[in-house]
């Protein structure tokens, strides 16, 4: 099988991925797989021969989600692998707030040759990038997944106040913060309480722009906004006028873009949440990890187009089938390998919106004509023998 790299991946796929059963290539042009990272592939027309997408990420703005589900291409992320490596930035986004050190290294750099001599020229003129301590200070975590809920207990670590909001908070992110987290009830409490405000959410149409000149107007004079996530997050035309109103005291963003560099109260980092090199492989492990499992068996474990599904190996062999998630479809699936005399020895079927896939073990080789005829029931996406 061979792997398409859209990005420089690290090498640790090398040792993840079986030499005798995987090829690596930058230019396959019929690729079972692709790995990626941040290259945009929503103008990419994909050849069949692609069943999936593995983003080393947790993000998929730039993977048409909707478009690779039609098409049976289940798109895989690596959610929390990059998690520590975010979290460090943060807290260091959080400090870089709080004290003007971009600017004071900016003015150090200016001093040679001043005629007092650097050091006193440094005493003289160091009171303009005083700053503030985080401890004490209250910390508004928007986002408390694998990433935002790091941020927070470190937070609580250092000393801050912690109350953070996140609606689709599952069970094992609840279990891993810590007790002295203030749950709020909204975004809107969150914005009313924080001395310091840290986004960690996904951009989606209801998350899009929800810091604006509207939600600023609740928050408090001289707030600190950390955006680590995604540029779109942010409304930055509004976010300029509250800086210089004075309403916004510093916004920190890993997400640079011709709206914000160059901007007074504005420090842009250039994508550096998930550049470590531990990052990097561990994000790359996770990703092959998971495209082996479903490429070899048909499971599916962190897709987010497709759902989670897994079956051990039992027959012979086994069909993957990809399909739209409606009724009758088990029996039409049932049905055409009756007809080519085929009996089912084990099934699992998982179904996430509006996709299914069904996994089926059956005790004997697959005819071909088995497939044609799954494929040609309404509904299929996809259709393969793994």
């Amino acid at each position: 099988m061979e792997i398409k790299l859209l990005n420089k991946i690290s090498p640790v796929i090398y040792n993840e991925l079986d030499a005798e059963k995987y090829t690596f290539s930058e230019t396959a042009e019929n690729p079972d797989a692709i790995m990626v990272r941040s290259a945009a592939m929503h103008d990419l027309t994909f050849p069949k021969s692609v069943k999936a997408i593995a983003r080393c990420g947790a993000g998929v703005n730039n993977i048409p989600v909707e478009r690779c589900a039609e098409e049976g291409i289940v798109v895989f992320n690596t959610p929390g692998a990059n998690a520590n490596s975010v979290k460090e930035l943060a807290i260091a986004a959080i400090l870089l707030a709080s004290r003007n050190i971009v600017g004071g290294i900016a003015w150090s750099n200016t001093l040679a040759g001043n005629e007092l001599g650097v050091a006193k020229a440094v005493e003289k003129g160091k009171s303009k990038f005083g700053g503030c301590e985080i401890q004490g200070k209250t910390l508004g975590v928007i986002g408390l997944g694998a990433i935002g809920g790091m941020v927070a207990n470190a937070a609580i670590d250092l000393g801050m106040k912690v109350i953070g909001y996140d609606p689709f908070i599952t069970v094992k992110a609840a279990w891993n913060l810590s007790r002295a987290i203030t749950a709020a009830a909204s975004y809107e409490e969150v914005f009313k309480k924080a001395d310091y405000i840290t986004l960690h959410v996904p951009a989606t149409k209801d998350t899009k722009n929800m810091i604006n000149a509207e939600s600023i107007a609740t928050m408090k004079d001289g707030v600190k906004i950390i955006n680590l996530s995604r540029a779109d997050l942010v409304c930055a035309a509004d976010l300029k006028a509250a800086t210089e109103a004075g309403k916004v005291a510093c916004y920190v963003t890993d997400f640079p873009t011709e709206e914000t560099i160059n901007t007074d109260k504005f420090i842009t980092i250039p994508h550096l949440g998930a550049s470590t090199e531990e990052a990097e492989d561990n994000c790359a492990v996770m990703a092959a990890r998971q495209l082996d499992d479903f490429l070899v068996n048909g499971n599916i474990t962190n897709s987010v187009n497709y759902p989670a599904v897994s079956m051990e190996r039992s027959g012979v062999a086994r069909i993957c089938i990809l399909h739209k998630n409606i009724p009758n479809m088990l029996a039409s699936i049932s049905s055409a390998l009756s007809a080519v005399g085929l009996n089912i020895e084990n099934m699992a079927n998982r179904s996430k919106g509006d996709y299914s896939c069904t996994l089926v073990d059956v005790n004997e080789a697959v005819p071909a004509e088995a497939i044609d005829k799954i494929a040609a029931v309404a509904g299929i996406a996809r259709v393969f023998v793994v």
